[in-house]
């Protein structure tokens, strides 16, 4: 079949450029030639530019898929855990038994932290944002695991991987221990990788702390629906600077920083905010009318996605999760009323069902974490420690393309033009 063209018109000369076409989701036009030609594309946002070549994870927002490595979100939520999602986001395929039990046994052994990384924490004010914490301890992880940053070598790139994904645990959850004033717990090998996290968060030397294994699904699903979500601007960001040959942790840093901003990472933290302001059931009327306003700015956090415009595949999944730790711990919290009640108006408003305003996967994690007793400046470190794996997963990926460039977006200039400059002195 002959290769299929672009057509590009410009003041009565042709360009072509090829069209490629990947295993599903749209065609792209190659462009990578157009700037001989003396042009280049203008797309603020990146919202119609592929960046790169990928077959980690693919989204069909239109009809509500989210596939890691072909297998459906749905399906990984449920039926795998997030240690075996680790390793099919890395290695490409889901692990055989064996190879499961080898791949724990390794990131359990990897859980301890260098004790020198405890005397980083006394250098943050106690009131330290998490983020903050955490964006500054894992870049400098790599001077702890300078012998090991051959960023050319897939056995080295490997092995960073796995500290990753067995230390990010353990360092947000002494994050949380310094904001609140207790000792650090240490990692135990008894435990699954979410229990473990939980212990670390929540256990105290005077006391033992059981976790639920309701509560410890919940978060392991957590884990999971936040592995990967293919280019999102963190991801992009990791590659960005992995494309320089930065070192794994400082690109892992750099996604960390990324994930900050509340328009991407602090979703499920500004639903919580949004829920406090509400306050009760009783004034959900008023907000509901307040968001049908198109004069009025305020806006239901944790309702549709920017991705989605059908449905969220993970929503189903983290509502069903959801339900089961509210009923599990029988809270009696306002907010989680309003929560509900909002939840029960969303599925039911005509409003909302035209719009597809569903309740998002943000809205359930949030309030799963919330019951937990997890306070909202640690949502989004939650949200990094799933997503490491999906960061370091891209930065592999991208280093094992031999053809990889540093990146170097293009601009429209709007600036002066050339002028003559004036020293002060005249």
């Amino acid at each position: 079949m002959a290769e299929r063209k672009a057509t590009i018109q410009i003041d009565g000369n042709s360009i072509e450029l090829p069209v490629l076409s990947g295993t599903a989701g749209h065609d792209v036009i190659d462009v990578r030639t157009l700037g001989k030609h003396g042009y280049f594309t203008f797309d603020p946002g990146f919202l119609a530019t592929g960046s790169c070549e990928s077959k980690i994870t693919y989204i069909d927002g239109d009809n509500g898929v989210l596939l890691h490595r072909g297998y459906p979100i749905e399906q990984l939520a449920t039926e795998a855990d997030y240690l075996e999602v680790c390793y099919m986001l890395i290695h490409g395929e889901a692990p055989t038994s064996e190879q499961y039990e080898e791949f724990k046994k390794t990131i359990t052994k990897h859980t301890m932290v260098h004790q020198g990384i405890h005397e980083f924490f006394g250098g943050f004010r106690r009131d330290a944002h998490p983020m903050a914490m955490l964006c500054a301890v894992t870049g400098a992880l790599s001077s702890f695991y300078h012998d090991d940053l051959n960023i050319a070598d897939p056995k080295q790139r490997v092995r960073s991987a796995y500290r990753l994904i067995a230390k990010i645990p353990t360092i947000a959850a002494m994050c949380y221990k310094h904001n609140i004033g207790q000792p650090f717990v240490y990692p135990r090998n008894d435990l699954s990788y979410s229990e473990n996290f939980l212990n670390m968060m929540f256990s105290v030397p005077a006391e033992e702390y059981k976790v639920s294994p309701i509560i410890a699904k919940a978060m392991d699903r957590i884990f999971t629906l936040h592995a990967d979500h293919e280019q999102n601007a963190s991801t992009s960001t990791v590659r960005l600077a992995g494309s320089s040959g930065a070192n794994p942790y400082a690109c892992i840093a750099a996604g960390v920083a990324s994930l900050w901003g509340p328009a991407h990472g602090g979703a499920n933290e500004a639903c919580l905010k949004m829920l406090a302001e509400i306050g009760s059931v009783e004034r959900i009327p008023e907000f509901i009318d307040k968001a049908k306003d198109k004069n009025d700015p305020f806006r239901l956090m944790g309702f549709g996605h920017r991705v989605y415009k059908n449905f969220d595949p993970r929503a189903k999944v983290m509502r069903e999760t959801c339900h089961e730790v509210l009923s599990e711990l029988n809270i009696k919290d306002p907010l989680l009323d309003v929560a509900m009640e909002l939840e029960r108006i969303a599925l039911e408003d005509p409003y909302f069902v035209e719009k597809k305003l569903y309740p998002n996967v943000d809205f359930y994690s949030g309030i799963i974490l919330k019951a937990i007793g997890i306070p909202t400046n640690m949502f989004t470190v939650i949200f990094a420690l799933s997503r490491t794996v999906g960061w370091i997963s891209h930065w592999h990926e991208m280093l094992s393309e031999p053809s990889q460039k540093i990146g170097r977006p293009r601009q429209l200039y709007t600036g002066e033009a050339k002028r003559e400059f004036s020293p002060i002195k005249k």
